[in-house]
């Protein structure tokens, strides 16, 4: 933060073998990764960091550190820091998500919000002059695309006039077709287009071969034909042809030609052509 305003945000997932830190490590892990990142904004700069482990305030002045400390401390050095204590009952902005209250929380909208609420069949409750969010869903424009072209594929109608016979596929509350967790996806071409495109170009999957796709794919979504369309779209990837290398074995040890037993005698023969004539 800077004058009371945010800058930015970071977090990552941990590694595997950070997961066996202890907790001290763990928080102090947090504020040189911050460190490193922002390094631009705070090197040179009077920067103060609160964190809710109450013994890393003394991380500058404590005796006995073990080498993962010693390192990160010396870069902490660079910086002109102050770490200072907040406990985490207190910071709620930080710990919004992973602390519970004890009541439901709601938002509190304006009148002409809720006026378009009642609009859009959202629902919420008033209390006093102001109103609160019951519920509220909101879902890819994609995913809402593929749950209203079901209604007019021939193929899903199908599926549901049989669902007694074909017990690996259910209908939700919306009356949308599901195999098991997987999204029925109609037999509509633009929309498999996209969710393929969105599947391999977007800059999330940065281009994945068709194996990985196809089974990052078959996790959400099924349809008939699902594994060929995949290779398919793939092979006609430009980006892949071109960057991709072609992955083959290894090829063997060069074999020596034979010794000449007398004079004259053919080893090998190529025949090249189409080379140009020599000045001479």
């Amino acid at each position: 933060m800077q004058h009371g305003k945010v800058i930015a945000y970071a977090s990552r997932q941990l590694k595997p073998y950070e997961m066996n830190y202890p907790t001290h490590d763990l928080k102090l892990a947090a504020v040189v990764f911050a460190f490193k990142i922002w390094r631009h904004y705070l090197y040179g700069e009077l920067c103060d960091v609160f964190t809710d482990h109450k013994s890393l305030k003394y991380i500058f002045t404590q005796r006995e550190l073990n080498m993962r400390q010693r390192r990160w401390l010396e870069l902490l050095k660079d910086y002109d820091t102050n770490i200072q204590y907040h406990p985490g009952k207190a910071n709620v902005v930080a710990d919004a998500l992973s602390r519970k209250s004890g009541m439901i929380a709601g938002i509190k909208v304006e009148e002409e919000i809720i006026r378009d609420l009642e609009r859009l069949d959202i629902e919420h409750y008033v209390h006093g002059q102001h109103g609160y969010w019951a519920s509220l869903r909101v879902e890819p424009d994609l995913i809402s695309q593929i749950k209203e072209a079901q209604k007019e594929d021939s193929e899903i109608w199908t599926i549901v006039e049989n669902l007694d016979e074909q017990t690996e596929f259910c209908l939700d509350e919306d009356d949308v077709l599901w195999q098991g967790t997987r999204l029925c996806v109609p037999n509509d071409a633009t929309l498999r287009e996209a969710l393929l495109t969105e599947a391999h170009s977007s800059p999330f999957s940065v281009h994945p071969g068709s194996t990985k796709m196809y089974h990052d794919l078959k996790q959400h979504f099924w349809w008939s034909g699902l594994k060929r369309d995949v290779a398919t779209f793939v092979s006609r990837c430009l980006i892949c042809q071109q960057v991709k290398i072609e992955h083959q074995w290894a090829s063997g040890f060069l074999q020596p030609l034979d010794i000449p037993v007398w004079k004259w005698d053919e080893i090998s023969m190529d025949f090249v052509i189409g080379l140009p004539r020599t000045q001479r």
